[in-house]
């Protein structure tokens, strides 16, 4: 199972948004979704997406995503299931809202640490990092992006300590990009 853990720091925090953009770019967070899962006339059920969310009002929020049998899920769609996964958070508790899409709140760390504590080994997506085709990625990766104003320097400093820098080459591309770079990689690998 690959993970990805999408990390934005302005994405609002309820339901209740009409224009991406104003909503702390969840547009961005859209199109990780779609890079993430969704391929020609199929989807990924080899992946969990977690999204973390740091904008008000009230921060910050854990959305985990995978496909599982029962989630009706479309392309044309994801704002609505953002919004919908958003109106359903409970305070003190994970909530299923459709199968496979969970909500709690939980801090990027916290949610760093829990994946360390189950196994997992932790890659930061970064230009300056190793190049992804010079390592090798274990079947328990978990690869860490940020959106366009990238992860804050004290969880860069802190994640550093535990986890591996590395790039997908020497350009900067889209986050949702990133992500389809990755799945591609990994596809090729067979990881």
């Amino acid at each position: 199972m690959r993970h990805f853990i999408y990390f934005s720091g302005k994405a609002v925090t309820t339901g209740n948004f009409k224009d991406l953009m104003k909503a702390g770019r969840m547009d961005i967070a859209i199109h990780v979704i779609i890079a993430s899962f969704f391929l020609s006339h199929d989807v990924r059920k080899d992946t969990k997406l977690h999204l973390v969310f740091y904008g008000m009002p009230d921060p910050p929020k854990h959305i985990e995503i995978q496909i599982k049998e029962g989630l009706d899920i479309s392309k044309k769609d994801v704002a609505n299931l953002i919004k919908k996964i958003l109106y359903k958070y409970k305070p003190g508790k994970k909530t299923e809202v459709f199968p496979g899409c969970f909500i709690e709140k939980k801090s990027f760390l916290n949610l760093i640490n829990e994946l360390i504590e189950e196994g997992k080994t932790i890659f930061i997506l970064d230009k300056r990092g190793e190049d992804i085709r010079k390592i090798k990625i274990p079947d328990n990766a978990v690869f860490v992006l940020g959106d366009h104003e990238g992860l804050p320097k004290k969880e860069i400093k802190r994640l550093k300590k535990i986890a591996k820098e590395i790039s997908i080459g020497p350009k900067v591309y889209f986050a949702s990009q990133v992500v389809a770079v990755l799945n591609n990689e990994l596809d090729r690998r067979g990881v």
